[in-house]
């Protein structure tokens, strides 16, 4: 498999981390999992939720895909694993008919890299299986919030409209109730049945699709547990004994033993992601930021004390120097991925999608090269408490003002490319044409140019199958995560908001913009501890209080979907 993993900055921040996500899942061919009723009715700046007392009638029947049998199954919330050869004489079929009518469908979507031109082999051929006529208006991945806002605020809205939840700031979620039609007539209930594939989409997906009381999107489904590893160069870790640290103390001991700065050697990069999770502190990747219901009070992660320990562990690393320079410049630092080959640093935090990525790309050049992932362990060494991640983040939305026939057209393109793992509607969504886009070399599918130029980041995005990790070129590798997300599974819990599309009230909307940049001042030694906690106070007469007052009151009225 040709390489297309994804880079990020040595210092996450919450955007590029998601967007890196997005770019593994769509991207990167092989089913790579990513890293949001009643309450929902308000379509004003009140905000609203994705649960409530009648959500449950609006969502979609679930029916377990039995067309392709994983080789490793579900457990603890982590995704299904693939770990044997392809072959292509066996793939099943998950479509045996066109759905499509024919129809022309326009469908606006970010894109990371550049688009290729509409009549390409690859679209031709997704548009025949399905039997429509898809025409992309692609754009900049990076800068699609502001191509979103403009294009939604305009009366020329295209059929489909694909929305990251990390785009969802602002005004967006009051134009998706606006603009937006209601998927429910078609996929409610037993409804969805008439499209196999989409029924086989986890209902906790499903849920973060309901905005205003209605189910108005198709969800890209990702496990729920998180997909944030502190990855590792294995190889060097063993031809020098060192052995992966097991608690906070542990680590830092480790990072000085590893770093010679004289030699351009440091242990890692900036750990504040894996610091979140042995500290315990609540997921702060997308709304609600942070927030849950602990002994009867609402709180915030940045009012917790894990938060501080977090960040003042982190920035002892910073301080004792162990952590490559690059980190310094956070977001702005290069990709990650060339120094970690040469061995300048030997631990990073990154999306676990990264772990076959680098693989990968290293094969042929360093055969030695082995980066394998760590288990997170509780500060003090023992079990960790790791928050669960959302079980869906980016989602295709219809056009308010479609045809019934569209509306088909649309749900027959989302079947086909939630198709599963294992079939020929997968392979044609993922690969593209064999022989065109993709050769087979002992049961291993390799893209040519024209695949890694073609089939990247499109029709995934109207939806997909539930979150799948397969790679046939290095199943050790796929085993490997899958088996991990179970461990990290069977510590995770769900907060009082897992699973719901928060919109917040818009006053708030900037509320807690400047925290990441604050985080990130502390752990490098440009502010201190009590720098945040005068900023958590600022944050609470701002407006942080009466926020807490209203996610209390939310969670009130709807109650939680976390189980």
């Amino acid at each position: 498999m040709t390489p297309n993993a994804a880079s990020a900055s040595a210092g996450p921040n919450r955007r590029s981390f998601l967007a890196s996500t997005a770019v593994a899942a769509a991207a990167v061919a092989g089913g790579m999992p990513l890293l949001t009723a009643c309450g929902g009715s308000d379509s004003g700046s009140g905000g609203g939720s994705s649960t409530g007392k009648s959500a449950k009638k609006l969502l979609p029947s679930y029916v377990a895909s039995n067309v392709v049998a994983p080789d490793i199954p579900s457990k603890n919330g982590s995704p299904i694993g693939f770990t044997s050869k392809l072959d292509l004489a066996t793939l099943k079929t998950s479509v045996p008919k066109k759905l499509g009518k024919g129809g022309k469908v326009t469908i606006m979507s970010p894109f990371w890299g550049s688009p290729p031109k509409q009549d390409n082999p690859y679209y031709r051929a997704m548009n025949d299986l399905i039997g429509v006529d898809a025409q992309w208006q692609n754009q900049d991945g990076n800068t699609y919030d502001q191509k979103l806002g403009a294009v939604l605020a305009s009366s020329d809205v295209p059929d489909v409209v694909v929305v990251p939840s990390w785009n969802m700031g602002g005004k967006i979620p009051t134009a998706i109730i606006s603009k937006f039609a209601d998927l429910g007539p078609y996929l409610s209930g037993d409804k969805v049945k008439d499209y196999p594939n989409l029924a086989a989409i986890p209902t906790d997906a499903w849920q973060r699709c309901i905005i205003g009381g209605k189910l108005r999107g198709l969800p890209m489904p990702q496990s729920y547990v998180t997909g944030i590893v502190p990855l590792y160069r294995k190889d060097i870790f063993d031809k020098q004994g060192y052995q992966v640290p097991r608690s906070a103390d542990e680590f830092l001991s480790l990072a000085k033993e590893i770093t010679n700065a004289k030699a351009k050697r440091w242990a890692c990069l900036d750990m504040k992601w894996t610091a979140w999770q042995m500290f315990g502190v609540l997921s702060g990747s997308e709304k609600p930021l942070g927030w849950n219901l602990v002994d009867g009070k609402m709180i915030n992660r940045i009012e917790t004390e894990e938060y501080l320990e977090a960040l003042e562990w982190t920035r002892k690393l910073f301080a004792a120097g162990v952590v490559h320079p690059d980190a310094m410049m956070g977001k702005n630092a290069p990709d990650p991925g060339p120094k970690f080959a040469a061995g300048e640093f030997l631990i990073y935090s990154n999306n676990i999608s990264q772990w076959w990525g680098r693989t990968a790309e290293q094969a042929v050049q360093n055969p030695s090269f082995k980066i394998w992932g760590m288990d997170v362990y509780n500060h003090d060494g023992g079990n960790p408490t790791v928050w669960a991640e959302q079980p869906a983040g980016i989602f295709a939305y219809v056009n308010k003002k479609a045809s019934e026939s569209v509306i088909r057209d649309v749900l027959a393109v989302a079947n086909v490319t939630a198709a599963p793992y294992g079939t020929k509607e997968y392979m044609m969504t993922n690969y593209g044409v064999e022989g065109t886009h993709y050769t087979v070399k002992n049961g291993v599918p390799v893209k040519t140019t024209a695949g890694n130029n073609q089939v990247l980041n499109a029709y995934v995005m109207v939806a997909s199958p539930a979150a799948t990790i397969a790679h046939p070129d290095f199943p050790e590798v796929a085993k490997a995560q899958v088996l991990w997300q179970q461990r990290m599974g069977s510590f995770t819990k769900k907060s009082s908001f897992y699973g719901q599309m928060i919109t917040e009230p818009s006053r708030y909307t900037n509320l807690s913009n400047d925290f990441e940049q604050l985080e990130d001042d502390i752990t490098r030694g440009r502010k201190k501890i009590s720098d945040m906690q005068q900023a958590v106070s600022d944050w609470k007469s701002k407006g942080g209080d009466k926020l807490r007052d209203w996610y209390k009151k939310l969670l009130d009225e709807n109650g939680s979907a976390a189980s």
